[in-house]
């Protein structure tokens, strides 16, 4: 069976923002700080982030602290999503179609959202229904971890006949290309975020597209 893992922002979809304004909207109203840090979103996980963000101003990374960031963030996604210009990447849906047809295809996520995060993202723009397993970013501060964790998704999902040897990571960061590598799967990397083909290209992907928009060559690079 072959393995395909996809990333979610900048590789399915664009949400204009929408997550990155949540995630520090509940920061900064349910910690009380007027000016939060700026800390690097592209690539990392949630549990990643809202450490960084704790260690900047000096607030206890503890358990009881993540729970209160991510509820809040979590109440705040939907309102924030129908109010930026996001939308579903070229060529992503066709392709999502294409593959749910194929049934030697297995479809899962490997993304630093939080599951419930991926699930309002995904849900609000018509692409959740397509992903049935996943690695996502609730307790891992690294990617290396979610993608061991949607290594052992898919190889449950399987149900016996996964293969190791034919899993894809899909992505657009250099974090996306090396969490893959600690997994020993082959990459397709795509320049639909925020890092250039030439970026991407210096991880040395095993495939490297512009986009997702050509079917027929996104089905051939991963065969």
């Amino acid at each position: 069976m072959l393995t395909l893992l996809f990333d979610i922002d900048g590789t399915l979809i664009n949400t204009g923002g929408a997550g990155g304004t949540a995630l520090i909207e509940a920061f900064r109203e349910d910690f009380g700080i007027r000016s939060p840090a700026n800390v690097p979103f592209s690539g990392r996980t949630d549990r990643g982030i809202g450490t960084n963000l704790f260690e900047e101003h000096g607030i206890d990374d503890s358990p009881e602290n993540w729970q209160r960031l991510r509820d809040g963030y979590i109440a705040r996604l939907p309102v924030h999503l129908p109010q930026r210009d996001g939308r579903v990447l070229a060529g992503v849906l066709r392709l999502l179609e294409q593959l749910q047809a194929r049934e030697a295809v297995a479809v899962g996520l490997l993304t630093g959202n939080l599951q419930d995060g991926a699930r309002i993202k995904l849900g609000y723009f018509g692409l959740f229904e397509y992903f049935k397993f996943g690695g996502f970013g609730d307790d891992h501060r690294n990617r290396d971890g979610v993608a061991q964790a949607a290594l052992t998704a898919a190889e449950q999902h399987a149900n016996g006949s996964f293969d190791p040897n034919r899993v894809w990571v899909i992505g657009d960061t250099p974090l996306d290309i090396s969490c893959a590598r600690a997994i020993n799967a082959k990459v397709l990397a795509v320049a639909t975020g925020l890092h250039p083909t030439q970026e991407l290209a210096e991880s040395q992907p095993d495939r490297l597209l512009e986009d997702l928009s050509d079917t027929n060559v996104v089905l051939n690079a991963l065969s």
